[in-house]
């Protein structure tokens, strides 16, 4: 099942304001979701038009949910990829902890319809997961839905955006 393209231009995809040949999207997990993962990467890859970056963790050894989501949020903050799948328990943690880097819009989404409308009008990079929570075929439509819906750039949604980016400006903290 496919949810509305990516906007195809020329030789490759619209992201946001910049073409790219091919999307990259970087996914990382703490133990927890690493079963789920292992799934993600496998869909990602299936699909044929995407590149996939897993950045860990790579077995159910426990380990902590924010060196994830720093990892998979510093990928695409360096322009490694250009959006992101982040799972934990209840993807809770992983969310919190990836919006704390700058420049990183994670979204903790369990329906198809937030995951699709988090990219449209929020230019949300980051799709957290709780793979305590769903199970794998709705985790398999969230991702698609995320991967291949793209920001409107109505301005509207770029003007509520601006205001987040001055949130995060004013009350940085280094």
């Amino acid at each position: 099942m496919r949810y509305g393209a990516w906007m195809k231009s020329g030789f490759g995809f619209m992201i946001r304001d910049r073409e790219v040949d091919q999307m990259r999207i970087v996914v990382g997990s703490d133990h927890a979701g690493f079963d789920m993962k292992k799934k993600i990467v496998d869909l990602l890859l299936e699909e044929g038009d995407l590149d996939v970056l897993d950045v860990g963790s790579y077995n159910t050894d426990p380990v902590d949910y924010p060196d994830y989501a720093e990892a998979v949020g510093l990928a695409i903050r360096d322009g490694r990829a250009e959006r992101g799948v982040l799972i934990c328990g209840s993807g809770v943690g992983a969310s919190v902890a990836a919006n704390k880097l700058p420049g990183i819009r994670a979204g903790l989404c369990h329906d198809t319809y937030s995951a699709r409308q988090g990219v449209e009008h929020d230019d949300m990079n980051v799709l957290a997961l709780g793979a305590r929570v769903i199970g794998p075929e709705l985790a398999r439509e969230l991702v698609i839905a995320f991967a291949r819906a793209t920001f409107s750039g109505e301005e509207r949604h770029r003007r509520r955006l601006a205001k987040v980016g001055a949130l995060e400006t004013r009350y940085h903290q280094g």
